[in-house]
């Protein structure tokens, strides 16, 4: 077995804050690693939340998109959400992360916040089990000691805010650190525009950074440009720690 030396940045976890149509966790290590095979352990885990009435399987190419080298050794997830009645699809079961009352959505539609919950604590588990994994085999029991604390990053596509500002309060001052990446098209048809662009004040609003990226002629989708902007934003992300 490979002696594995590690001094971690930011340990990480984070309150959900968002679970738009397609959401996207990323949870950084990114340790300062001294190994004599540094290709033996995960330099960073990415999970990956699909949207409303999609799954695991749907989502899984994207990562072949990533090709630069701070990928090389990412650990991927892509979980399929839990199957529930939807309301906008009067009642039909599918996969769904919490409900959604009305499509098209907007900064003013209604709120599952009860659902959002339970959401965050489904996602928050998989977050844990797969940070337990990722730490035991780099063999650092600070990490485990220090989460949850702050994510590396996080971004949303294509998302809104589901819930209100009070449920901000429930976020540690340390989950506020973790930056933000929130993107949109604006021809968006099914979160309207307005609701996403209505997402980043929100956080500011909560002491969350944001970045906000306006996507000209775009739908309800995700496009090429956005995931290269996402891969270069991740990478400023990991160099930031580093």
């Amino acid at each position: 077995m490979d002696l594995i030396t590690t001094v971690p940045t930011k340990p990480i976890a984070l309150l959900t804050i968002t679970l738009g149509t397609t959401i996207f966790f990323v949870i950084f290590l990114q340790p300062r690693t001294f190994s004599p095979n540094p290709d033996s352990m995960a330099r960073s885990f990415i999970l990956w939340l699909h949207g409303l009435g999609d799954s695991c399987p749907g989502n899984e190419t994207i990562k072949t998109i990533f090709n630069s080298p701070e990928f090389r050794n990412t650990i991927w997830k892509f979980p399929s959400a839990p199957s529930n009645p939807v309301t906008c699809n009067y009642g039909s079961v599918m996969p769904s992360w919490f409900d959604v009352h009305e499509i098209p959505v907007t900064a003013d539609s209604p709120k599952d916040e009860n659902g959002v919950l339970k959401a965050v604590q489904h996602v928050h588990a998989m977050i844990d089990k797969s940070l337990k994994h990722i730490c035991l085999r780099i063999q650092s029991r600070r990490v485990l000691l220090l989460y949850p604390r702050t994510l590396r990053g996080g971004a949303v596509f294509s998302g809104w805010v589901p819930f209100n500002l009070t449920m901000m309060e429930r976020m540690s001052a340390d989950a506020k650190k973790t930056p933000i990446l929130w993107s949109h098209g604006v021809v968006d048809r099914t979160v309207l525009f307005e609701a996403g662009q209505a997402g980043p004040p929100f956080l500011e609003q909560a002491g969350v950074s944001c970045e906000f990226k306006a996507y000209p002629g775009l739908a309800h989708s995700i496009s090429n440009e956005e995931l290269r902007y996402l891969e270069s934003w991740i990478q400023t992300q990991l160099q930031s720690s580093s």
